[in-house]
């Protein structure tokens, strides 16, 4: 495997909740999925997830190296949770597309959050030729 990019983002809490507050259904449906939604709501500190997977978008977008050239929805990055509570990427849309352009067979990420604060690093792994 060859590392194609990393990204790594930080999310102040208070900021994304209160954009929650100022906007709601609308911000939320434009930036998360709904199991994203689903998940993060069922914590009982939820603007740290919301906040947590904001990040992990960003860091994602970030180890593409921007998708200026290659415009995706922010709904085509699902960050998940496997079956040990590992944070996980799905792509959908145009992002699935962007993933096959650039060879990415793996994305490794890490997330955490504190009362103030959420960082996720991301990075993105190609497939060995």
């Amino acid at each position: 495997m060859n590392i194609l990019g990393i990204g790594v983002d930080i999310v102040e809490i208070d900021r994304m909740k209160a954009a929650i507050n100022k906007w709601g259904a609308h911000f939320l449906n434009k930036i998360f999925t709904e199991r994203e939604i689903k998940y993060s709501n069922s914590k009982r500190f939820c603007h740290q997830h919301f906040a947590a997977r904001f990040a992990a978008k960003e860091a994602v977008v970030k180890a593409f190296g921007g998708t200026n050239k290659y415009p995706i929805q922010w709904t085509d990055i699902e960050i998940l949770n496997d079956k040990e509570g590992r944070p996980v990427v799905e792509f959908s849309g145009d992002a699935i597309k962007l993933k096959e352009l650039k060879n990415i067979d793996q994305v490794m990420l890490t997330l955490s959050h504190s009362k103030h604060y959420a960082v996720a690093n991301a990075m993105l792994l190609t497939k060995e030729k």
